[in-house]
């Protein structure tokens, strides 16, 4: 077993150094300098033809695009770990779908809004009315990811798995870089501080 991993800081790379952290697999992490254009690079662009952080190489085979990387790992490595729900289970199933809600549908409200207010965004992008309705929306996704976890300690019950990790991820760097206060969400905030204190994460979260 070989894993090599091309990562970037502040980047959707973070995610699955947290992930690959917590299932505690041996594995190389390749820093790629975007600023120097690493990723625009032939030998980086044979594996991930996008240009774009993470890539990860399992026994040779290039894979792209978070998501898929996640569940790759969770089915390859994380049943034994106990961070990915068996095959065939109603945990699997949503785990899958959370993981995919948190990149599909709160994640593309979360940029759609920034493209729309923030400073990493030209000015002349910005569109008022289009922000008003990306925060209308992220605000309705959060009221839902918050009524999920009424009475669950985990998105998929009382196990934390890869899907917790990603879209904690997301949150932990989506809501700050965006200013938005998700403080009446008193179900988020408790999950967040539970995922953001595991030894794994806070040892992940340290760029190097």
């Amino acid at each position: 077993m070989s894993i090599t991993f091309y990562y970037s800081p502040q980047s959707s790379a973070g995610r699955i150094r947290v992930s690959l952290a917590e299932l505690d697999v041996p594995h190389e992490i390749i820093r790629v300098d975007l600023r120097a254009g690493d990723q625009k690079k032939p030998d980086f662009l044979a594996l991930n033809p996008n240009g774009k952080v993470p890539a990860l190489v399992i026994d040779g085979t290039p894979m792209f695009e978070s998501v898929a990387i996640q569940i790759a790992l969770g089915e390859r490595y994380g049943v034994e770990k106990g961070l990915w729900p068996a095959p065939g289970s109603p945990e699997r199933l949503m785990a899958l779908t959370w993981l995919v809600w948190g990149q599909v549908s709160l994640t593309g409200a979360l940029f759609h809004y920034m493209a729309n207010t923030s400073e990493y965004f030209p000015k002349e992008m910005h569109n008022e009315k289009q922000a008003e309705q990306a925060l209308t929306e992220v605000r309705d996704l959060l009221r839902i990811l918050d009524s999920r976890l009424d009475g669950r300690p985990y998105l998929t019950g009382e196990r934390c798995t890869l899907a917790d990790l990603d879209l904690a991820s997301v949150l932990g760097w989506g809501l700050p870089a965006a200013k938005i206060d998700s403080s009446e969400q008193k179900n988020v905030q408790g999950w967040l501080g539970r995922i953001m204190e595991r030894p794994a994460v806070k040892a992940a979260m340290v760029e190097t």
